[in-house]
């Protein structure tokens, strides 16, 4: 059985919630199966950007917890053999209109040259907050690469 797609890189958006744990659990059954690495990128949100802009969120707490989960995620891949590595991102601008979490995982996805995203999707109970919930619709609508939504 041959696949007719290739894939080399997975890029998995994530913002530390429960469902960026699944869709990390997806990557890095996807590359493993393509023996593809991936690219964990940490979104932050538009409350907590605000909030580093305003003196009222250190960028060193943020970059902690990015890091701490990243660190998750690097394990993860790890377990299964797969190469990969992170970056982290900020979901939104106060200056820049056009830059917003979907935007965000786009443009990583272009400069990495991923090949497949698996992105996080909103949560069934209508909880507000998560980053990547406003993400995953316009990754469905836009994406050039094949997307997958946990």
């Amino acid at each position: 059985m041959s696949d007719s797609l290739s894939v080399d890189t997975v890029l998995v958006p994530v913002d530390g919630s429960d469902e960026s744990v699944t869709a990390v659990d997806y990557a890095v059954t996807i590359a493993a199966r393509y023996d593809a690495s991936v690219h964990v990128v940490y979104v932050v949100g538009e409350e907590v950007v605000r909030g580093i802009d305003a003196g009222r969120v250190s960028k060193e707490a943020v970059a902690d917890e990015a890091e701490a989960f990243a660190d998750r995620a690097l394990e993860l891949a790890a377990e299964a053999s797969v190469p990969a590595n992170n970056s982290t991102a900020f979901g939104f601008s106060p200056t820049r209109k056009t830059r917003h979490p979907g935007s965000v995982v786009l443009d990583t996805a272009e400069e990495i040259d991923a090949d497949f995203i698996v992105v996080p999707r909103e949560r069934a109970t209508g909880e507000t907050g998560d980053v990547l919930e406003k993400a995953a619709e316009y990754v469905l609508l836009y994406a050039s690469q094949p997307v997958l939504s946990v």
